[in-house]
């Protein structure tokens, strides 16, 4: 199944989509919620580094790793470099990102791991790390047999799609999760920064799911190697 669009014209939506959300969360994690700290007496702007390395670099990377395959004018070997090294920099800083919420957690006295957005990020996270080393092994270093590498190609796709359609969706809910505990604060329903964070949770989801419409666009003919396997 193929859609009948050129995947590197779809891309434009997605990629205005990562603008737009890469600045809503900074705009909210820096000018409405003070901005972003490794180390600080306001514990708060420990935990704000997780929204922003989460979206911009576990979500928006992740997704520009699954549309590179796709949509670059490129040779299959440049194009399946620059899909690993952007997957390996989005799981880096998707490590980081669960870090920082510890951090925070355990700085400021919170439990750790007792809420569903916490069990399904680790989760996420590991299936992530599985699936890179995975891709890593059999399509780029040693590298499998042809045989081994077209029998892995579906599911490699289908379990990286499943993994990624997880975070995005966890990605939502954590957004839910943290703006429920600021507006239990006291924090207005109908504020600016409220419509904010939910805006930014809806532009997560649209980015989302035009990733996956580009995988389903009609790969280049001589692509062997590319999603066409869906």
């Amino acid at each position: 199944m193929a859609i009948g669009v050129k995947p590197l014209h779809l891309t434009i939506v997605p990629h205005a989509l990562a603008v737009a959300g890469a600045v809503m969360v900074l705009v909210w994690c820096i000018y409405f919620r003070g901005g972003l700290a490794w180390e600080s007496s306001n514990k708060s702007l420990i935990f704000n580094i997780h929204p922003v390395l989460m979206l911009i670099g576990f979500i928006i990377l992740g997704g520009e790793a699954i549309m590179s395959y796709k949509s670059l004018p490129l040779t299959k070997e440049v194009k399946k470099i620059i899909h690993l090294v952007l997957h390996a920099i989005a799981l880096i800083l998707g490590i980081i990102g669960i870090y920082t919420a510890f951090k925070y957690h355990n700085e400021s006295s919170i439990a750790n791991l007792y809420s569903l957005h916490s069990w399904l990020g680790i989760g996420i996270i590991v299936l992530y790390g599985i699936q890179w080393i995975y891709g890593f092994l059999v399509f780029f270093y040693p590298g499998g047999s042809t045989g081994l590498r077209s029998e892995s190609l579906p599911w490699h796709v289908l379990l990286g799609l499943f993994v990624y359609i997880l975070a995005v969706g966890n990605a939502t809910i954590g957004f839910l999760e943290k703006l429920t505990f600021l507006e239990s604060s006291g924090l207005a329903k109908y504020g600016s920064e409220a419509y904010l964070v939910n805006f930014t949770a809806i532009v997560t989801i649209f980015y989302g799911a035009f990733v996956i419409f580009t995988v389903f666009t009609r790969a280049p003919p001589e692509d062997d190697y590319s999603y066409s396997a869906i």
